[in-house]
């Protein structure tokens, strides 16, 4: 294995790098808010960074998103090519590609995805922490709970409205919460469409304010798009970061098969999972990559801190315990890039990268809620001072850790991997 960046990858990361810490400062984070900074998603599409990963493949992809975690830049940059440009590429049909590809590349079409599924697709009852049987018989999964939902109509596309929609509430009853399903489809559609009909419910989406689609897997793990427009309704919801999420509400929405002009009857189950098992583990490996420029950057600013902060007459830096405090989260973030370098090479080369993806995930997961927790601490008052910088990286580091999936769970589906015997 050779992680050396091409000169395509390293062009791209330097010229991400830069766009990233002209636009991404401190005082327009905090000028954003909890939106999508539109101006720095332009820069972006306009520089031609989006486009540039269907070149330098996954692998690329993770070292731009290392670039955006530094400086916790609020874009929807690593969903929309995770979900939409890499997926579309790999799995799309030649229809879909000529049709989004362009508006992918450009930044007027976002893709977003009710992805990865370890507890993001639940019912009411799952949301509430208490796991009850779907109505199917199958397996669930316990859902992880977002923050307050603050109900409202929420920004469209990158600071486009949404069109109103109506009658979201009555279609499905929040009462009980049998009602609410995983997604699952309904009717065909007409066959040249090659689409169905999907009602559930995602409890939070990364980035669904600004999508104009989103990926969503079925009880089948077949990935459907779904344009944000025809979806029965879309809530904003608040998260630990500002991610600009929403709760996806679907009811006999119109949905078209990624990569299947029409669903294959008696296809068997490996068959129709493949693309779905492809796209997570692509998204697993970006948001590890991304974990990982959250992680450098919250240490960067530590080791600024503590180099300039006296204490007793001498700089923080220089006392032992800090050091070590520091040392251990340099090793953590170490390892969490080389894991999500190594999935990411095993992804472009085309072989296993399943187990690799988890082990990626699980140290984004575990290792990240470390270096962030080590990033506030050393800091000391000044890491809960919501004026200073370093509390995004906290706040992108739980997030992650919440969105890949806990450390147990992560573990638990590599031991799973591992016990079926896979060569990986």
């Amino acid at each position: 294995m050779d992680f050396t960046p091409t000169e395509e990858q390293e062009a791209a990361r330097e010229l991400a790098a830069r766009v990233f810490g002209d636009l991404a400062t401190h005082e327009r984070l905090r000028a954003a808010g909890t939106g999508t900074d539109a101006e720095l998603w332009k820069a972006l599409c306009a520089a031609g960074l989006p486009g540039a990963v269907e070149d330098t493949g996954l692998l690329g992809l993770v070292l731009l998103l290392e670039e955006q975690g530094r400086v916790t830049a609020q874009v929807p940059f690593a969903a929309t090519c995770v979900y939409g440009l890499l997926a579309v590429t790999r799995h799309g049909t030649a229809e879909q590609r000529a049709r989004l590809l362009p508006g992918l590349r450009d930044g007027t079409t976002v893709i977003t995805g009710a992805l990865p599924a370890g507890g993001v697709v639940s019912t009411a009852h799952e949301a509430r922490g208490r796991a009850t049987a779907p109505a199917d018989g199958g397996e669930l999964r316990q859902g992880r709970a977002p923050n307050p939902t603050t109900p409202g109509p929420p920004p469209g596309p990158i600071g486009e409205p949404l069109p109103p929609v109506s009658g979201g509430e009555s279609l499905l009853p929040v009462s009980g919460g049998e009602s609410l399903l995983p997604v699952s489809g309904g009717e065909p559609l007409p066959p040249a469409s090659g689409g169905r009909r999907l009602s559930g419910v995602v409890d939070w989406v990364p980035w669904l304010r600004d999508a104009t689609h989103v990926l969503v897997p079925d009880a089948d793990r077949a990935l459907w798009l779904v344009r944000t427009e025809d979806a029965a309704a879309v809530e904003s919801v608040e998260l630990t970061a500002p991610w600009s999420a929403g709760r996806l509400v679907l009811a006999e929405t119109p949905a078209e098969r990624l990569g299947a002009a029409a669903e294959r009857p008696g296809a068997p189950t490996e068959a129709r999972a493949a693309a779905h098992d492809d796209v997570l583990a692509a998204a697993r490996i970006a948001f590890a990559g991304l974990q990982a420029g959250v992680c450098a950057g919250s240490l960067a600013r530590a080791v600024a801190y503590t180099s300039v902060r006296e204490q007793f007459g001498r700089p923080l830096a220089t006392h032992q315990a800090v050091q070590l405090r520091a040392a251990d989260a340099h090793m953590d973030t170490e390892a969490i890039r080389v894991t999500a370098y190594e999935a990411a090479w095993r992804f472009d080369e085309g072989l296993d990268a399943e187990a690799a993806a988890l082990t990626a995930a699980w140290w984004a997961s575990e290792a990240g809620k470390r270096v962030v927790h080590a990033g506030q601490h050393l800091h000391g008052g000044m890491g809960a001072d919501l004026d200073h910088p370093v509390h995004r990286h906290f706040l992108w580091g739980r997030q992650l850790d919440a969105y890949l999936g806990c450390g147990t769970e992560l573990l638990a589906e590599l031991g799973d991997l591992l016990a079926k015997g896979d060569p990986s």
